[in-house]
């Protein structure tokens, strides 16, 4: 069984291969339409889950510019996973 450590690991590797990167590029903090690819979501419903709450997705609000740190995507996907193991 994978401690939370490990598992968080292994979904930033699957988040950089969604993006295009290696594991060694993959950047600290991702745009809206990044994050949207990742979640394989619309960004407009990024935007519905900021403006309703409806999701504890952690995100950093400059201005009018969204970003996602990638780490704090991993926790979240992590936190969200369910069935069973291995």
């Amino acid at each position: 069984m994978q401690t939370e450590s490990e598992t968080v690991h292994q979904i930033i590797a699957e988040i950089a291969r969604s993006l295009g990167c290696t594991t060694d590029a993959v950047p600290a903090q991702i745009n809206e339409a990044q994050a949207s690819t990742v979640l394989g979501i619309k960004a407009a419903t990024l935007c519905n889950w900021r403006c309703t709450g409806r999701y504890a997705l952690p995100y950093i609000k400059t201005g009018r510019l969204v970003r996602y740190r990638t780490r704090d995507m991993a926790e979240w996907i992590a936190k969200r996973r369910t069935g069973a193991e291995g």
